[in-house]
C-alpha cells in the first residue's frame, strides 16, 4: 500500500517542536528496542510516522523495513538514497535512564535510535519543501544491521537501490565529541569476518600428559604463533586486526580434554589482504597441530564489506558540510575504524558516503556497552546533514 497526497507547510529543523519531536522519536524507540530481524513494532511505529507526511510514497520492502520516496519539484536530478537503521543489540541496559529499555536484555546500545529518528526528522523536512529538490530521494528505514548477514543486502536484493545514484548514511559516535562531524574518504570501516578453530588432541589424566596429545597446549600456541602473522607477516602500513576472543576446553581440573576451540574475528580494509589472511592463518594451524600429533578444523566466514567512501561524494559533502554549519562545527577527517557496517552492501549499486556524527566524548560509555548513551544534541546536527545533504546531491552533476 502506498500514500501520496500533497501540502505545503514549510518547517525547518531549526524549529524547536521539531527538535523535541526529534527528541521525542528517539526516547520511544530507545524504550521499544528490538532485536535483528525482529523489529516488527518499530517499523510500525516509523511507517506510522511516515504515513503523517505530505508527498511521500510509502512501502515496506521487508517485513521490518520502511521505504519512503519523495520526488522533487525543482526538476530533473539524482536519486539520492538516505538510509538510518533501526535494530537493538542483546544488551541489558544500565543506565538508569528515565526512558531506559523496557525489554529485558534487549537495548539500543549503538544509537540506532538516533538514526532512525534524525531520519524521520529529515523526511519530516524535506516532505513539506519538495520544492528544495530535484530528483528523488528513497529514505531507507533498515532493519538487522547488527546481524549478519544483514539487513543492508537484503534491501539491496529487493530492488530499492536499482537507479540510484548516490548513497549517504550517518552514524552517531559517542566518544567522538558533539559538535564534531567526522567525513574520510577512502576506507572508513573495516570487514569484519569470524573464524572457529578445532583441535582434536587425545585426553587423560592431568598428572599423566605425556599419555596425552594436550589440545590446551597446542591451542596456546596457535593464539602465539598468530601474532606473527600482524607483526611480521604483513605490511605495517597496511591495517589489520586479528584477535582470538574466545578459548573453550576442558571441564575439570585434573583431566586433559580431547579438544580446545578457538574463535575470533579477522578485521581488513583491503580485499586482497581480506582473502590472504585465513590462508596465513591456517597454515600456522596445520604445522602447530602436525607437529604436536594433533589434527584439526578451519572455518572462516566473510562477514560485511568493508566501508570504502567515495572521494567525490565525500568532498562534495564536506563543502555541504561548511556551509551548512560553518563555526558551528568541527570538521575531521579522522582515522578508520576496524568497526564495521552492512552500509557497505549500498555501495555496491552507488557510491557513497558514510558520515561520523559526534554525539558524546571521551567520558561517555563506548558503543555496545550497557551503559552507552549519547548526547542529545547531535540529533540536531545529524538531521540538519540529513537534509542538507538530499537538497546538494539530488541536484545534477556535471
Amino acid at each position: 500500500m502506498t500514500q501520496t497526497y500533497r501540502q505545503q507547510t514549510p518547517v525547518s529543523i531549526e524549529d524547536f517542536a521539531l527538535q523535541q519531536q526529534v527528541i521525542q522519536w528517539r526516547r520511544h524507540l530507545h524504550e521499544n528496542p528490538e532485536l535483528s530481524f525482529h523489529e516488527h513494532e518499530t517499523a510500525d511505529f516509523v511507517e506510522a510516522q511516515l504515513r503523517k507526511l505530505p508527498n511521500l510514497s510509502v512501502t515496506r520492502p521487508t517485513p521490518t523495513s520502511v521505504l519512503a520516496v519523495l520526488r522533487g519539484e525543482a526538476g530533473p536530478g539524482r536519486t539520492v538514497l538516505l538510509r538510518a537503521d533501526m535494530d537493538a543489540l542483546p544488551i541489558a541496559e544500565e543506565t538508569d535512564l528515565p526512558f531506559a529499555s523496557k525489554r529485558a536484555g534487549v537495548m539500543h546500545a549503538c544509537g540506532h535510535d538516533a538514526h532512525t529518528a534524525m531520519l524521520l526528522g529529515a523526511a519530516t523536512v524535506l516532505s513539506r519543501q519538495p520544492g528544495t529538490l530535484c530528483g528523488e530521494v528513497r529514505f531507507i528505514f533498515q532493519h538487522a544491521e547488527e546481524h549478519f548477514p544483514g539487513g543492508a543486502q537484503q534491501i539491496v536484493d529487493t530492488g530499492v537501490l536499482d537507479d540510484v545514484d548516490v548513497v549517504m548514511g550517518e552514524h552517531v559516535m559517542s566518544p567522538i565529541p558533539t559538535g564534531v562531524i567526522l567525513l574520510r574518504e577512502g576506507p572508513l570501516m573495516a570487514s569484519p569476518d569470524a573464524f572457529d578453530i578445532t583441535i582434536q588432541g587425545k585426553g587423560g589424566h592431568g598428572a599423566q600428559p605425556h599419555q596425552t596429545v594436550d589440545p590446551v597446549v597446542i591451542a596456546a600456541q596457535i593464539v602465539m604463533a598468530f601474532q606473527s602473522v600482524i607483526s611480521r607477516q604483513l605490511d605495517p602500513i597496511v591495517p589489520a586486526v586479528l584477535s582470538v576472543t574466545q578459548i573453550h576446553s576442558g571441564s575439570a581440573h585434573n583431566i586433559i580434554p580431547d579438544t580446545a576451540t578457538l574463535n575470533g574475528t579477522v578485521r581488513t580494509f583491503d580485499p586482497e589482504l581480506r582473502e590472504l589472511m585465513p590462508q596465513r592463518m591456517e597454515k600456522i594451524v596445520q604445522g602447530i597441530t602436525e607437529a604436536f600429533g594433533a589434527t584439526y578444523t578451519f572455518e572462516y566466514r566473510n562477514g560485511y564489506r568493508a566501508t570504502v567512501n567515495d572521494a567525490g561524494t565525500t568532498a562534495l559533502l564536506r563543502e555541504v558540510a561548511r556551509e551548512t554549519f560553518g563555526d558551528e562545527v568541527t570538521l575531521t577527517e579522522g582515522q578508520p575504524l576496524m568497526g564495521s557496517e552492512d552500509f557497505s552492501a549500498y555501495m555496491t549499486k552507488a557510491p557513497g558516503t558514510f558520515v561520523l556524527i559526534g554525539a558524546g566524548g571521551p567520558a561517555h560509555a563506548p558503543h555496545h556497552h550497557p551503559k552507552f548513551d549519547i548526547d542529545e544534541k547531535a540529533l540536531t546536527y545529524g538531521t540538519r546533514m540529513y537534509v542538507a545533504s538530499a537538497q546538494r546531491l539530488t541536484q545534477p552533476q556535471g
